[in-house]
């Protein structure tokens, strides 16, 4: 018969202090990206929504200056009003 010896067990809190260290680390990492990632999609939300106001009132201001060049403010808020949005 081979020469058995018992091998005590060693402290198992280190470990688990470690693993929930990790653990609580890994959470906050988790907490700190997802909060990152909404921020940065609601700004580029709001940035092509201001982008694309732009764009819209310079084709109406273009327009306007065509059809009426003495009265171009009055028209472009005429036209802006017409389709539902408020300039200021």
């Amino acid at each position: 018969m081979a020469n058995l010896q018992s091998v005590p067990k060693e402290a198992e809190s280190a470990e688990s202090l470690e693993t929930a260290t990790a653990q609580t680390f890994l959470l906050w990492q988790w907490v700190l990206g997802v909060v990152l990632v909404v921020a940065i999609g609601s700004w580029l939300v709001w940035l092509s929504a201001y982008v694309q106001r732009m764009f819209i009132e310079a084709d109406v201001r273009a327009a306007c200056e065509r059809v009426m060049p003495d009265t171009v403010q009055r028209c472009v808020d005429t036209v802006i009003i017409q389709r539902g949005g408020a300039r200021r």
